[in-house]
């Protein structure tokens, strides 16, 4: 199931005046409407203000309690359409929304990931303010538990359209700018070399990559419609890409520092990401494929060895503010480590291109000697 592109903000906002649609259910973050101008751009627009119910969300990690406030309010509105305006946590909380039917013993169902669904709830739109995972076009989404992280996956998730808006990416801190590009580089990387890869995900992959590549900086430094146009088809051809892929080891072991410590998640990502490829590249020894997988990420990202791309990926870190001290960050990570390894999640694990025991995962979160 392929979402349809809908080519700008006019287009979503003849739907929603159309005479069709009765009832539109708005999720959004707040801060990320006003920051995205999509408030004066989109929602000031649209005809009858009374067919709206909107939702602002809280919580900076998606949470089962939240949820379940949303879900309420969502039967109560019984929309005909729903719209998703925001970043990763808004696009998981209405792709997890729209799929429940039952709620009955949900967080039962979830820490078990036995939820199934048979339909839809409505017609999802999905209007990313966010340049990074993509989430637009992927049939997973993430909610968390008392600070542990658990997976849907269904195709059912995938929203019906998307839509890119390059404006909305303009004005948006820098923090996140960061954060969220980085984790479409991260989605790339990973999506090359994870073990359920095939050519038309690499394909995604390289595309995507190859622009992140060449626009990544500008967007942070002078941010204008053109990069951020150019940021926004990245990230969404990194959604593309892990939704036939999916993620590796940096994505697996990310969950717990955002829980833990309120990371984003791109951040979170990027902590030990140059820890993991090199583990990846040095235990390839045997493994041909995923050799020939790395020649392609050196290549695109105009690096000549594994040492060449891991200064690239600090060059990515440093120069965009990603901080990776552990000190800096208030992280104390012995005492935190048991509870991180708690939050790894096993099936994006189980897809890194090298097989990793705890006492791998241990060295490379401790940053010991690989």
């Amino acid at each position: 199931m392929k979402p349809k592109k809908i080519k700008n903000i006019s287009e979503c906002i003849k739907k929603i005046n159309s005479s069709k649609v009765k009832k539109v259910f708005i999720l959004s973050g707040y801060n990320s409407l006003i920051k995205s101008g999509l408030k004066k751009s989109f929602i000031d627009e649209i005809n009858d203000k009374n067919k709206i119910k909107m939702y602002f969300k809280k919580e900076n990690l998606p949470d089962t309690k939240e949820l379940i406030n949303i879900i309420k309010e969502f039967k109560i509105c019984k929309p005909d359409l729903f719209i998703a305006i925001g970043g990763g946590a808004v696009l998981d909380y209405a792709k997890i929304v729209n799929i429940i039917q039952d709620s009955k013993n949900l967080i039962f169902k979830i820490k078990n990931y036995s939820y199934k669904s048979k339909k839809k709830n409505s017609k999802l739109i999905a209007i990313p303010t966010t340049a990074g995972s993509g989430a637009e076009v992927t049939s997973n989404a993430v909610i968390y538990h008392k600070k542990i992280k658990y997976s849907f996956e269904d195709r059912l998730l995938v929203p019906d359209n998307f839509c890119l808006c390059p404006n909305a990416l303009i004005n948006i801190p820098k923090k996140i700018k960061a954060s969220s590009g980085f984790d479409a580089i991260a989605q790339s990387i990973e999506s090359i070399l994870s073990k359920k890869s095939n050519n038309k995900s690499i394909q995604f992959a390289k595309d995507s990559l190859k622009i992140s590549n060449n626009y990544f900086m500008k967007y942070l430094k002078v941010p204008n419609f053109h990069n951020s146009l150019k940021m926004a088809e990245a990230a969404n051809l990194s959604g593309q890409a892990i939704n036939i892929s999916k993620t590796t080891a940096p994505h697996a072991t990310s969950y717990g520092f955002s829980a833990m410590h309120n990371i984003s998640h791109g951040h979170a990502v990027s902590l030990n990401f140059e820890g993991f490829m090199l583990f990846n590249y040095l235990y390839s020894e045997n493994k041909l494929e995923t050799k020939n997988k790395f020649k392609e990420i050196l290549k695109i990202t105009k690096t000549k060895n594994i040492n060449e791309f891991i200064n690239y990926i600090k060059y990515l870190k440093r120069s965009s503010g990603l901080e990776d001290d552990y000190k800096k960050l208030n992280i104390n990570i012995r005492k935190d480590l048991n509870q991180i390894l708690k939050g790894v999640n096993p099936l994006r694990l189980k897809n890194n291109p090298v097989d990793l025991d705890i006492e791998n995962l241990k060295n490379i979160i401790l940053r010991k000697n690989i």
